[in-house]
This record gives structure tokens, C-alpha cells and sequence, in this order.
């Protein structure tokens, strides 16, 4: 089968250069092994957040006198809702979706065999040979890091997979990490009936790339949940015995549980792929190469699925602009975003742009501002007891924000306000003029404004 662009991998990041290419004049052909729709839709953000929304409304409700207290969750339910929010892991839909673009879909693996050919291997073995007038672009996402712990492998341990299409809660849970995926499920699995739950973490904080005031806050929420955090800590030894898993801790000690979850990090997905690297240029293609690109978790620039479609889009309009022989070099055809991410914990943690510590180490000249969101009055009145801080890093010679971090529950709706005003460079003189409606948590702007001295 000739087609001018082939994308190995159907999640989110594929489906989006697919949209675009076709969009614009070319046929494309969509490999994928799995599911279409990919890690994010099935095993990832929209799981995760099915089970974490239940909690987060529990403890909204929680925060304001007067209403009543909230009834034991109904695990059942709340699982039956995160299989209809997967589709019961059916792809039909998205699949549907790609043939109607049209584009054509092919079920199986992919392998890049030479340039602009790939290989795809479907379930019954049967090889189906794709070549590409114009470009492979490679979607494949990312994989989970397992550490080499004795016994670790062995003990079948739990991945993002497992954590979120859990059938049965566990009574006891050990989680190995700090970070994003760490700190969610086991804030969701405790909600969720885990009542113990323990999490080891090798750093001394919680989610090392954010703010070190964000990881602090969920570290206090974690704990004043019943979660027992312990910073420094980390496995030694793990074995599995018929009733339970048994983790031994380096400089003695063991934790007794039922399973066990790692989320140290991922790795690309690119073994068996023929192909040798994923780094790659702001418009996405493979460095060395005038054929390949690669977007999404698999190029490691930024593991998160709005990052993935973004670079999508550049990606595939770069494509039609070079297959048509047209410009390719304009800002629209570059990645170079800000990124803005979201940790759905209570408090939620959201953040865009550079921290403090990134902005010295590129050199800058900033002062750094910091409010008390509680001290907002919006944010009293979503209820008692609201805790959380605001912080912004200023670029004192140009007047304009790097970064902004957020840090509270519901702040993730503050998010993009701050991703506007950091991605174009707002100066603070015009942002002075953006008033914040009253009375809203969004009033922290004003005050960040003001603690600056406008």
C-alpha cells in the first residue's frame, strides 16, 4: 500500500498528525498494535481522573458547614463509571474515527524495515508492507520504568495499567515514587478502600520538577489522609509469597501489602521499531533525517498528551507544507510552547512555564512573588479550612512572566489564564488591565500583581 504519510502508534499524538495531513491534501495510513486512542484514553488521564473526581468532590463537600456529610463511596459505581469513560477498553469508536478522516487503519505491529517503508505485522501474523511518499512519523508513546530491585519483576508488580483498571481495591498498597502517577493513585486507591497505603520515595520531596512549596502541600494533604509517605526511603528487596508481597527497605525494615505499584517513570516506546532515536528538531522531525518524524512520549520532550497533540499539529502541517513545497519555517510550525500540566490531587498542583530554580539556571534576572490563595475571598468561600499559594516568576528586564505555579484545590481552572499570559509574553502592565471578577479564587491575580507593586 502507497500512502504519502504513515504514523506508527493511535493514540492522541497519532490521531492528531492523521487529522492534520489529511486536513491538508495527503492520505495517510495509522498503524497500532493495541488500542486506538492510545495509553491516554484507556490506562492513563482518563481514568485516572474518573477515579480521582469522586474524591475531589468529596472533599469540596467535606470543606463547607452545612451540608451533609458524605455516605461511604460505592466503589462498584465509581469503577463501572471509569469502565464507560474507556469504553470498556473498546476501540470501535476511535478506530471509526480514523477511517472517516478517511485514513486507512491497519492492526498490528510496525517496524520501520527501510526509509519511508514500514512493516506491520497484524495479530494473525500476516505482514502488511506500507510505503510513505513523503513521511513515517513515529507516535508510540512511552513505556513504565521498572528499577532493577532484587526481585522486583518478579513480584508481578503493578504498573499505571493496573492501578487504573483495578477490579478489586487492595487493603494494603505499597507505591515505589513520587511523582505524578505515585502521588495520584495512591491518593485514589486510599479514597478507594486502600487504607493502608504506603509510599516510598527515594528524594526528599513530592513531585521534584514542580515548586518545592506544591510538593510540600500534597505531602501534608497525603499524610493528614492516613497515607504514610516516607522520603528517603526505597526497596532493597521484593518477593511475592501466595498471600501477599513483602518489600524489604534498604537499612532494614519490611512492608507487608497486598500489591505493589510502580511509578518511577517511563521510558520511549521504541523497541522493535527499527528505529534508533526519537530526538528531534522544534518542527518534529528526526534529527539526521528528511523522512522521519516523532511525536508525543516517544521524542521525551514532554511526557503529557496536550504536548502530544500539540506537536501533532505542528507535525503534521509541517508535513503538508514540505510535501506541497510550500513554506515550513514559520513560528506556527514550531514547537516551542510553554508546558502547562495538571496534577489531579487534592490540592490539585498546576504549573506553566519555568520555576525559580529553572529561570536562575537559564540565566534570568527575576523576582519571584507568592500569595496565600486562602487568603483570597473566593477561595473562603468554597469552604472552610481552603489551603493553598500562588507563585509567579517575573523577568524583571522585559516586565513578563516565565512561569506560574498553582497550588490548591480546583486551582487547575486558574491554569490557563496563566499559560495565555506566559506563552505571549503579557507584560504586567497590560495584565494589571485583565481584572479578576469577584468574588473568585481568579482574584489571586490581582493580588500576585499587587505584592509585585502595581
Amino acid at each position: 500500500m502507497d500512502v504519502d504519510v504513515i504514523v506508527i502508534g493511535a493514540g492522541p499524538a497519532g490521531e492528531n498528525v492523521a487529522g492534520r495531513v489529511v486536513r491538508g491534501g495527503l492520505t495517510c495510513a495509522v498503524v497500532e498494535d493495541h488500542l486506538a486512542g492510545g495509553e491516554c484514553s484507556y490506562y492513563a488521564c482518563i481514568p485516572s481522573k474518573a477515579l480521582l473526581r469522586p474524591m475531589e468532590l468529596a472533599d469540596e463537600v467535606s470543606r463547607v458547614p452545612g451540608l451533609p456529610a458524605t455516605e461511604p463511596v460505592d466503589v462498584a459505581a465509581v469503577l463501572a463509571r471509569r469502565d464507560e469513560a474507556v469504553s470498556n477498553l473498546d476501540d470501535s469508536g476511535q478506530v471509526e474515527w480514523i477511517t472517516k478522516l478517511p485514513a486507512e487503519f491497519v492492526r498490528g505491529r510496525g517496524t520501520v524495515v527501510e526509509p519511508k517503508v514500514v512493516e506491520v505485522t497484524g495479530p494473525d501474523g500476516e505482514v502488511t508492507r506500507l510505503t510513505a511518499r513523503h513521511a513515517v512519523v513515529v507516535a508510540t508513546g512511552s513505556v513504565p520504568v521498572v528499577p532493577p530491585v532484587p526481585g522486583l519483576a518478579e513480584a508481578r508488580p503493578w504498573g499505571s495499567r493496573e492501578a487504573t483498571t483495578v477490579k478489586q481495591v487492595p487493603r494494603r498498597l505499597v507505591v515505589i515514587g513520587g511523582g505524578v502517577v505515585a502521588c495520584e493513585m495512591a491518593q485514589a486507591l486510599h479514597f478507594l478502600g486502600a487504607g493502608e497505603v504506603t509510599m516510598l520515595v527515594r528524594d526528599d520531596r513530592l513531585l521534584g520538577r514542580v515548586e518545592p512549596f506544591a510538593g510540600e502541600l500534597l505531602a501534608e494533604s497525603l499524610r493528614s489522609a492516613g497515607i504514610d509517605v516516607r522520603f528517603g526511603a526505597s526497596a532493597e528487596r521484593v518477593e511475592r509469597t501466595a498471600e501477599q508481597v513483602v518489600v524489604h527497605l534498604a537499612g532494614g525494615g519490611t512492608i507487608e501489602a497486598d500489591e505493589i505499584l510502580v511509578a518511577t517513570g517511563r521510558h520511549p516506546a521504541l523497541d522493535g521499531l527499527g528505529v534508533d532515536s526519537a530526538d528531534v528538531d522544534d518542527s518534529m522531525r528526526v534529527k539526521g533525517s528528511d523522512w522521519l518524524y516523532a511525536v508525543g512520549d516517544v521524542n521525551g520532550r514532554s511526557l503529557l498528551t496536550h504536548m502530544g497533540k500539540y506537536q501533532a499539529r505542528v507535525c503534521g502541517d509541517v508535513i503538508v507544507a514540505r510535501a506541497k513545497g510550500e513554506p515550513d519555517d514559520g513560528p506556527a510550525l514550531r514547537a516551542t510552547a510553554p508546558v502547562p500540566q495538571v496534577v489531579f490531587t487534592d490540592p490539585q498542583i498546576c504549573s506553566v512555564g519555568r520555576t525559580e530554580e529553572a529561570a536562575r539556571a537559564d540565566g534570568f534576572d527575576i523576582r519571584v512573588v507568592e500569595y496565600d490563595l486562602g487568603d483570597v475571598s473566593g477561595a473562603y468561600l468554597l469552604g472552610d479550612g481552603y489551603k493553598g499559594r500562588a507563585k509567579a516568576i517575573v523577568d524583571e528586564r522585559r516586565k513578563v512572566l516565565l512561569g506560574v505555579t498553582f497550588a490548591g484545590p480546583g486551582v487547575a481552572e486558574l491554569l490557563h489564564a496563566a499559560t495565555i499570559a506566559v506563552t505571549a509574553e503579557v507584560p504586567l502592565e497590560v495584565l494589571w488591565h485583565a481584572v479578576p471578577a469577584f468574588p473568585t479564587v481568579s482574584e489571586v491575580w490581582l493580588r500576585l500583581l499587587e505584592e509585585y507593586g502595581l
